[in-house]
């Protein structure tokens, strides 16, 4: 583990550990501000993300911008990330192996950052974080504790994309991570 984001950052550059580099064009490692009171974390970038090298830039991405602008929630306070950081093909679901391959580098960032609420967006980062246990349609919008960070599982914003029913679970969820936050005073 790194105690700075600069050396973390260095030992991902050129990762070979799974499959996934064969067909990377960039590493998608996460952005917003490193002290976040809030992480939010996705499965693993999509083709827009993988040509900027920045999650949650897509269609996906842009639906997610909309939720918080309509919840006064400022993308730039919070921290985003993925369980994996190269694009996996055809954007399927990152294998166990390669979900593995890049956890450590994730924990690292949840080290680095400190937040006090991590929203997992989707199954893969609920059942990667949390366990393989957990289900996302029975979890979704209950938040959890763990070694003192709150989880607030929800649907992954491409999810929404493919059934506009859960555009209202989402924004339920992200209403609920707000009043929580301004609750407790954390910058969102």
């Amino acid at each position: 583990m790194f105690d700075n984001w600069e050396d973390l950052e260095n030992s991902i550059k050129g990762c070979n550990k799974c499959k996934l580099n064969n067909g990377r064009t960039n590493i998608v490692f996460g952005i917003g501000n490193k002290n976040a009171d809030i992480m939010f974390i996705g499965e693993g970038p999509g083709a827009d993300e993988d040509k900027e090298g920045k999650p949650f830039v897509g269609k996906a991405g842009k639906l997610m911008d909309k939720a918080f602008e309509g919840l006064g929630i400022n993308r730039e306070n919070v921290y985003i990330a993925n369980i994996v950081k190269c694009r996996p093909p055809q954007n399927r679901v990152p294998e166990k192996d390669e979900a593995v391959a890049c956890l450590n580098y994730l924990r690292n960032q949840v080290i680095l950052v400190k937040p006090k609420v991590i929203v997992l967006l989707g199954s893969t980062a609920l059942k990667n974080i949390l366990g393989e246990e957990h289900s996302i349609t029975k979890e979704r919008g209950i938040f959890t504790d763990k070694k003192d960070i709150k989880y607030l599982p929800t649907w992954h914003p491409a999810a929404l994309l493919r059934d506009e029913n859960k555009k209202i679970d989402f924004w339920k969820d992200l209403k609920e991570l707000k009043k929580l936050a301004e609750e407790q005073n954390l910058k969102i």
